[in-house]
């Protein structure tokens, strides 16, 4: 009888055994499920606190809190709207899928490439559009034409004269019709055409000069398109396109001009962009730019890199900047337009990049929606391409202080000023070579 007990017993716990291990594995399965949902992360300590500020922490950088463009989509912003239309079409695994690249060819192509038609125009009947100034409205109108016919070209002015090098410079300057005496006192001063000497005569370069402009309406029997038609035969340094040469429109002046180097200037080593009321040192900006050329040559010998350009980028560079919400000013920019901050640019005043950085800003000006303000958008093709412009303290677009003006001696450092008159240029240009050798020992 024992013997019977004790055997079906160890029956007894040979068929309990497998439910009592899938009991133990149902509890540790939901024992599992519960910690995980209650489960409540660390949190971890915020360094950064607001866009453009830095961490009170020297060994931490600033940071950015946001890129000046999002991927993701901002459907309240035109500008946003477009230009993640323009990100996606360009995107390489995107472009892979063929049912994706054609759905967003169809409905982005027109906004992003540059052949100008009319049709696109059709955002302006939006309410967001209407809300819009005029002045936005009328560049919202036409900001997907990139193509504009030549109303006066000059194709020869980098090779017109055989005997002479590539250029080392060509300066690029924004004017309009009406601002002849600029041009002139350009011309006569820190702008002229030919070999320029360095600063201490040391080594000079061949500098070319042109002038961007648009065209603009002029009052009946106005006598000034005859007078920019012979100003240019005489001197054969104006550049004019057929657009309309408004405050919005000088972002086409940097695209049109980028076409323009590429098919008639393109060995130019640099490039200085600017408005026509600056004031240059053009013999200390050549001294500077043949010590950059110099070292880029070095480098390149020393690493066998002979095929990559110099992307110099150099101005006065302002950052963490956003846009301008006042509707007075003629930088506005409502929040219906564009949102976020923008990306680290120069002033517009005048700046200075490598000819090889031109003709990469020309590709990827295709890829980048236009921007009414042209220095931020310049900057914006400059995050595109991954270069950092560079800020140097010889470029004061914002001008010298008022107590140092009249003063030759203080631009010793300087490369560039804004805002002078052309009677200002010329007396500061007599100046400056009068007292060379006593104010640049």
């Amino acid at each position: 009888m024992g013997k019977f007990c004790k055997c079906n017993g160890r029956l007894l716990c040979m068929c309990l055994l497998p439910f009592m291990m899938t009991g133990h594995l149902l509890v540790y399965i939901l024992v599992t499920i519960f910690v995980t949902i209650s489960y409540t992360p660390p949190k971890t300590p915020v360094h950064f606190i607001a866009p453009g500020s830095s961490s009170s922490s020297a060994k931490m950088a600033p940071h950015p809190l946001n890129p000046f463009w999002n991927l993701r989509q901002i459907d309240t912003a035109l500008w946003n709207h477009l230009q993640h239309g323009c990100d996606r079409l360009y995107n390489p695994l995107l472009r892979g899928n063929t049912s994706i690249a054609t759905q967003l060819t169809k409905t982005r192509l027109v906004w992003c490439m540059s052949d100008c038609m009319p049709e696109v125009g059709l955002h302006t009947t939006s309410n967001k559009v209407k809300s819009m100034s005029d002045q936005m409205r009328a560049f919202v109108s036409s900001m997907h034409c990139r193509e504009y016919p030549y109303i006066i070209n000059q194709p020869g002015l980098c090779s017109s004269n055989e005997t002479l090098d590539t250029p080392l410079l060509l300066m690029a300057i924004k004017s309009q019709s009406g601002n002849l005496e600029n041009r002139q006192a350009i011309r006569e001063t820190w702008g002229r055409s030919g070999h320029v000497s360095g600063e201490y005569n040391i080594r000079g370069g061949l500098v070319r000069t042109v002038f961007l402009l648009g065209k603009q309406e002029y009052k009946p029997n106005s006598k000034i398109h005859d007078l920019l038609e012979k100003e240019s035969k005489t001197y054969g340094d104006i550049l004019q396109w057929d657009f309309n040469d408004t405050f919005f429109n000088l972002t086409l002046k940097d695209v049109l001009f980028w076409r323009w180097f590429q098919q008639y200037c393109p060995k130019a080593v640099f490039v200085f962009k600017g408005d026509d009321d600056v004031f240059v040192r053009t013999d200390a900006l050549v001294d500077y730019l043949n010590k950059q050329w110099e070292e880029h040559s070095l480098w390149q010998a020393y690493t066998n890199e002979t095929d990559k350009g110099l992307d110099l980028f150099i101005g006065e560079v302002i950052n963490n900047a956003r846009p301008n919400r006042d509707p007075s000013t003629k930088y506005f920019i409502p929040e219906s337009f564009y949102q976020g901050s923008y990306p680290s640019y120069a002033g517009g005043g005048g700046v200075v990049y490598s000819g090889s950085l031109a003709l990469r800003l020309k590709e990827v000006s295709d890829k980048v929606s236009l921007f009414p303000i042209d220095d931020v958008y310049l900057g914006m093709c400059l995050s595109k391409l991954g270069v950092v412009p560079s800020h140097h303290p010889g470029f004061l677009t914002f001008d010298l202080p008022n107590t140092q003006r009249g003063n030759p001696c203080a631009y010793k450092s300087v490369l560039l000023v804004h805002r002078r008159n052309p009677r200002e240029m010329i007396a500061l240009w007599n100046h400056l070579r009068n007292l060379r050798m006593r104010c640049f020992r």
